[in-house]
């Protein structure tokens, strides 16, 4: 058994006998002709671009340099990471909050959750931070007590409702009504007959939203919400309206100061490029890590690729192989 497995193997990496049907047939690789020539115009392309980037001096990298860590710079990212972390977390908690209303089967629930987000969506966000910001024209005071009833303390309208604040409230309500569909419709795409086995099988109910409903809706949810984050980033630069010295407003300030309007741009473009680049490599290992019950393989992390592309060898064609017997 030994010796012809051996043979088998000896004569399968022989070329075909002269008297082989198979042998007067060339075999001709696949020419993509246009493949290469699409290559080429878009290596020009990008060449032609980086050399506009490189060689005009009305770029003015130096100044984008010397601004790029400026201190007033670094406070105005900050802020504008401030204004977006709590602007998505209190926008998707709310968010939460008001899918589980809309899925509720009371009619009120329902009626609320979906005026709320038929609101909020129709109204543009320049027009909600400038009404948040000038909500002193509307109530003087806040009061506390019992709803329609006495009241224990007031305060004063400007002096709860700050300008950070009312940024602050105006992009979590906002980003609240987009939030509340990106989760309703997580939970709708799933089948509902897997919380019937569930069911059926005695698993609880908290069971079946750990294990069952919720790995599979955040696949749904995971990649339209990191959307909606990198645009609550970008987002953030419309309260400028308000005077707070977030990115955008403070590039501008410098830009009317000096009148490098360019390199000032030019700074903001990089700063946002930055904070994008690092939530779309924390949206990659999200969605890897919630892809394990749906893949049969995840997908390589860059680190793994460079090991990967490191590992390879080339490898010889059959007839150069050695056969031992």
């Amino acid at each position: 058994m030994t010796a012809s497995s051996t043979d088998t193997r000896t004569t399968s990496s022989d070329p075909p006998s002269p008297g082989d049907p198979d042998a007067a047939l060339t075999i001709v690789p696949a020419r993509h002709p246009w493949r290469w020539a699409s290559a080429v115009v878009v290596a020009v392309l990008v060449a032609m671009a980086v050399n506009a980037l490189v060689t005009n001096p009305a770029w003015d990298w130096g100044t984008v340099g010397q601004y790029l860590f400026a201190p007033s710079i670094v406070r105005a990212v900050l802020l504008t990471l401030q204004l977006t972390v709590l602007g998505i977390v209190i926008g998707f908690v709310l968010g939460t909050v008001l899918a589980v209303m809309r899925l509720s089967p009371n009619p009120l629930l329902r009626s609320v959750s979906w005026t709320y987000i038929w609101i909020f969506r129709s109204v543009p966000l320049i027009l909600q931070l400038l009404f948040w910001y000038n909500l002193a024209l509307l109530y003087r005071s806040i009061s506390f007590g019992i709803p329609f009833g006495p009241a224990f303390f007031e305060i004063g309208t400007m002096d709860l409702v700050s300008p950070v604040t009312a940024a602050v409230l105006g992009l979590a309500l906002h980003q609240a009504a987009y939030a509340a569909e990106v989760v309703r419709s997580g939970f709708i795409g799933i089948d509902p007959g897997q919380l019937e086995a569930a069911a059926a099988l005695g698993v609880p109910r908290w069971r079946q939203f750990r294990r069952i409903q919720l790995p599979q809706a955040m696949r749904t949810i995971v990649p339209t919400a990191a959307n909606e984050l990198i645009g609550l980033v970008k987002g953030t630069s419309v309260v400028y309206i308000m005077a707070l010295s977030e990115l955008f407003y403070q590039v501008q300030v410098i830009y009317t100061r000096t009148g490098r309007v360019i390199p000032m741009l030019l700074v903001a473009a990089v700063w946002y490029l930055v904070l994008t680049t690092l939530l779309s490599v924390g949206q990659f290992y999200v969605e890897r890590h919630y892809a394990k019950g749906a893949a049969r393989t995840l997908p390589p992390t860059p680190i793994q690729k460079v090991r990967a592309a490191l590992r390879r060898r080339p490898v010889r064609p059959a007839g150069d192989r050695e056969v031992t017997a």
